[in-house]
């Protein structure tokens, strides 16, 4: 909960930004004092991934005031000096990695501060059809908004669209750019700058990347909705849309996006030009990962779909299929994704393998706390069968490491059925309830007939 200080402080952010929206903001960092630090300690996660210097939430809240006071004069004065953040590699579905930059404990709270300052001011500007690291939005909306269209405006060209490295490629002089247009406070754009340049320590080596902010970084997802706020969403609202013969729409996460379109020549038309938008600020399409998705549930002339033609997409962890409700018509179902399902129940595997030979209890709260946490995400509408499906895997899965664990002696069916029923694993169910006739698309998130033709 934010303190009563640091809500009033960021609802005249908000208003003042509201009331002009083409004001430059020059004088942001009298807000920030030891109850707005505070309050951005309060937000930090505790259980995070050291950085370089090694202190944990533990040993920055021995000396708590005096270290958020300490924080403060340096911010204030300029002296805060932003340390390399620590580059951590992550494994993907594809085989590959994703570099993951991990700042110091005290970097974290001084990003919170100074994005805490920064988000009434951009949750203002922000479009509706952004979604990622917004206060008030997630991923089931955007999920919804995307089903959504596809039903209620007959959407049936889809450009399922991957930004090649994004985080590692963003222009840092395009960003000021787009800073310059709405914040000139030089306490906060200087920390900014520090963070842009504080490089990256990795192999006992620091490098200082000219492009790109590290993805882990509390204010970089924000620093990446502005910059794609700019490029594409006020481009497609402004651009794009009015230009469209027949109705369209733009759903964006973070740099994951999709782009809906009732006619096959306007999905055609964006194509062409969305990667030259991309490149003229630094980005660039992923050539294999981006393709143009027949969304058809049927062809006109009742043929089968061509094999080498995309007829699903992927969007946040759900393939996206045309299928039948329970009254016979035909719905958008969101499906978990191959890949992510694979990969749930590789850590699933991997945690029995490991922790097999634990106490029955630690192990039942253990495997709870994963497949709820499933169900919590992938449990929506449509997608019973796979979240079903993954319940019962988990349920062998646990049975094959406890016959091994016991030589075939604890693990056999018929003492594994008692041993559930002394620990019952949670049973599947959905979360997340999609009525079957859509709600109507949201003014102006994209749903709607055009104004103007031609591109």
């Amino acid at each position: 909960m934010r303190p009563e200080s640091v809500s009033t402080k960021q609802t005249r952010i908000a208003t003042l930004a509201r009331n002009n929206p083409k004001l430059v903001i020059t004088s942001l960092n009298h807000h920030l004092d030891i109850e707005w630090l505070r309050h951005a300690y309060n937000l930090t996660r505790k259980d995070g991934a050291m950085g370089i210097d090694g202190q944990t939430a533990a040993d920055y809240e021995k000396d708590l005031e005096a270290n958020l006071q300490s924080l403060l004069d340096r911010i204030k004065s300029g002296r805060y000096k932003a340390p390399p953040v620590r580059r951590a590699h992550i494994p993907k579905a594809d085989g590959s990695t994703r570099p993951l930059g991990i700042p110091t404990f005290e970097d974290k709270v001084a990003q919170r501060a100074i994005a805490l300052l920064l988000e009434p001011i951009y949750e203002v500007d922000f479009q509706p059809c952004s979604y990622g690291f917004r206060r008030g939005r997630s991923a089931h909306m955007a999920l919804r908004e995307i089903r959504n269209q596809i039903m209620d405006c007959t959407i049936r060209w889809v450009l399922d669209v991957d930004i090649r490295q994004y985080f590692d490629t963003i222009d840092h002089r395009r960003l000021r750019e787009f800073l310059d247009r709405r914040v000139v406070d030089g306490v906060v754009r200087k920390m900014i700058d520090k963070w842009l340049k504080a490089g990256v320590l990795e192999g006992g080596q620091v490098s200082h990347p000219e492009t790109g902010t590290p993805q882990g970084g509390v204010i970089s997802p924000l620093l990446a909705n502005i910059f794609l706020h700019h490029v594409l969403d006020e481009w497609y609202q402004r651009d794009v849309r009015p230009r469209m013969k027949r109705r369209c729409f733009l759903v964006r996460f973070a740099d994951d996006l999709v782009m809906g379109f009732e006619d096959f020549l306007d999905c055609i038309r964006v194509r062409e030009v969305l990667g030259k938008r991309l490149s003229a600020y630094g980005l660039s399409l992923h050539p294999e990962k981006t393709k143009m998705v027949d969304f058809r549930f049927k062809r006109p002339d009742g043929g089968r779909h061509p094999a080498t033609q995309a007829t699903t997409f992927n969007f946040l962890g759900f393939t996206h299929v045309w299928g039948k409700s329970r009254r016979g018509k035909n719905v958008v179902h969101q499906r978990t994704a191959k890949d992510r399902y694979a990969r749930a129940l590789k850590a699933i595997r991997d945690w029995c393998r490991v922790n097999r030979h634990q106490p029955m209890e630690a192990q039942h709260k253990r495997l709870s706390q994963m497949m709820t946490g499933h169900y919590s995400y992938y449990g929506i509408s449509g997608n019973g069968r796979r979240i079903r499906w993954f319940a019962h895997q988990v349920q062998r899965v646990w049975h094959y490491w406890l016959d091994r664990r016991s030589r075939g002696s604890q693990g056999r069916w018929k003492q594994f059925d008692r041993l559930l029923s002394a620990y019952p694993l949670p049973a599947p169910h959905i979360v997340h309830k999609y009525a079957e006739a859509s709600k109507p698309a949201a003014r102006g998130t994209g749903c709607g007939k055009p104004a103007r033709p031609g591109l």
